[in-house]
């Protein structure tokens, strides 16, 4: 059988329910194509609720208390051993368009970063550098996300090439000059947007391996819908604030659970027992100083983030149908982790691991192997995505990877490969580290050095409204979830080889 293409299109912070097959108030005309011509998996995990953790998780196949990129701030280090090693090896090309964020945004005597400042937007040292960069012979990076000062690498070079000589007006200070205030129209013309740039470049590619027949390993990795909430026009009034349905808290909802979940509903909290290095920690801050119109708005906003970028999608998976690939390649739409935009009181993420965080869109097309149509609730996690790669590939799998492979659930031949998932959040060495497991029906959460934690019916309260943890009826079912937890922490421990002796 001939060897499959491996396309990876992700987003950034994507809420699982914002594909319109499956919610009627947005429109994704190009990822229902997929959902459509493909599989939609409803239980798929992040390994992580951060960008760095988890996509360092998606190119080593291990968990990030494995990788060590632990959370952000940190970088996948350099000796690691990722998928793009395999494929390159087998003869595959490999490349990344877009977001990578395996390093952090500044470096140390210690710890080098390529994505760190001043050679983040040192234009000439990009202009040479393409690669090799963690497995990929060929990158093309930027590291902002809609207007951030973070703008630089390979997307700030594009938009120079392509005409846009004042491209700093369009970012915030002080790599630019766009005025802070500016909410949810992002001036900058479409054309010369990050979603042009990663389509376009990931287009070339396609086009070039498609004339030297070279199969291959891509990524195309788009930075939105992460905020800050901005995208230009028509997408920025796409949607009415007030047609569409805004998430909110449930009045004591938090009143069972672990005390940052209550401070964030506080005007002015006191989160300073957690924080412990001082790098900043994500959530732990007040989630009430939004108004209600300015809420409608965000969301309003974000969904169209969304249909933008479903737009550039499909013009990846219109070249795919023109180059004649699009039989021969398995393409793969996620998402790094999940988003808050009012769940439960919450705005963006944080140490709070509903569903609406840690669950994620995952849709997987190869016509003639993948069902088309399907709708599964087989468990997936983003650590399953590199030994499920190398499988449908024929390629073996290394042993230290420890995600499972998927590729017999995906072809349909099989119910499901996984019974759980496990999410990990360690944002700070010790008071921030939580770990949380969640099988067909119950999530249990727990914290270290804490006796508090979380456990939901996701079956009797999918909005994860009530707390089990203290409930005396449950006690038994929380013993049980958490000697169910022990083993699955067990069974994903690494083996980096066989044992082949004796002694």
């Amino acid at each position: 059988m001939k060897r499959p293409n491996i396309l990876l299109i992700t987003s950034d912070q994507q809420h699982w329910n914002t594909i319109g097959a499956f919610n009627g108030e947005i429109r994704t005309p190009n990822l229902d194509r997929l959902a459509r011509e493909g599989t939609a998996f409803t239980r798929a995990y992040c390994p992580n609720p951060t960008c760095t953790p988890t996509r360092a998780s998606i190119v080593t196949g291990m968990y990030p208390s494995q990788h060590g990129a632990w959370t952000l701030g940190t970088k996948l280090l350099e000796d690691r051993h990722t998928v793009g090693e395999d494929f390159a090896g087998a003869g595959y090309r490999t490349a990344l368009i877009g977001k990578a964020h395996f390093q952090p945004l500044r470096e140390t005597d210690r710890y080098s970063s390529l994505e760190s400042y001043p050679i983040l937007q040192d234009l000439d040292y990009w202009r040479k550098f393409n690669g090799p960069f963690y497995g990929f012979e060929r990158v093309e990076l930027a590291r902002n996300h809609t207007n951030e000062a973070h703008v630089g690498q390979h997307y700030a070079i594009w938009m120079e090439e392509n005409g846009c000589a004042n491209w700093r007006d369009f970012f915030a200070p002080p790599t630019g000059t766009m005025d802070r205030a500016v909410r949810h129209q992002w001036p900058i013309p479409e054309k010369y947007h990050y979603n042009a740039w990663i389509a376009e470049r990931t287009n070339a590619l396609l086009t070039q391996y498609k004339e030297n027949g070279e199969p291959f390993f891509l990524w195309s990795s788009f930075f939105d819908p992460h905020p800050p909430y901005l995208v230009p026009e028509p997408w920025a009034t796409m949607y009415d604030p007030e047609r569409l349905t805004i998430p909110q808290a449930t009045p004591g909802e938090h009143d069972r659970n672990p005390p940052h979940f209550g401070l964030t509903q506080q005007k002015k909290p006191d989160f300073s027992a957690w924080n412990e290095t001082g790098k900043g920690i994500h959530g732990y801050h007040s989630h009430v100083d939004l108004s209600d119109t300015e809420r409608k708005k965000l969301v309003a906003t974000y969904y169209g983030m969304i249909s933008c970028m479903d737009r550039y999608i499909g013009l990846i998976l219109d070249k795919l149908d023109e180059l004649g690939l699009a039989d021969d390649t398995v393409v793969v739409f996620t998402t790094d982790h999940g988003h808050f935009f009012g769940q439960h009181g919450l705005q963006h993420k944080g140490g709070f691991h509903y569903e609406d965080l840690i669950k994620l869109p995952f849709l997987i097309r190869y016509p003639g192997h993948v069902p088309a149509g399907r709708v599964s609730p087989a468990i997936q996690s983003l650590v399953d995505l590199a030994p499920t790669f190398l499988s449908l590939a024929g390629l073996p799998i290394p042993p230290a990877m420890t995600g499972v492979d998927q590729s017999d659930v995906w072809r349909g031949l099989r119910p499901f490969v996984r019974d759980h998932a496990i999410c990990e959040f360690r944002h700070e060495p010790t008071t921030i580290h939580q770990k949380t497991y969640v099988d067909e029906r119950y999530k249990i959460t727990v914290y270290y050095n804490r006796t508090y934690g979380e456990l939901f019916d996701l079956k009797e309260d999918p909005g994860e409204i009530r707390n089990l943890w203290d409930e005396p009826d449950c006690a038994a079912l929380k013993s049980e979830l958490l000697l169910r937890f022990m083993w699955a922490e067990l069974g994903k421990e690494s083996m980096p080889m066989p044992r082949v002796s004796g002694a």
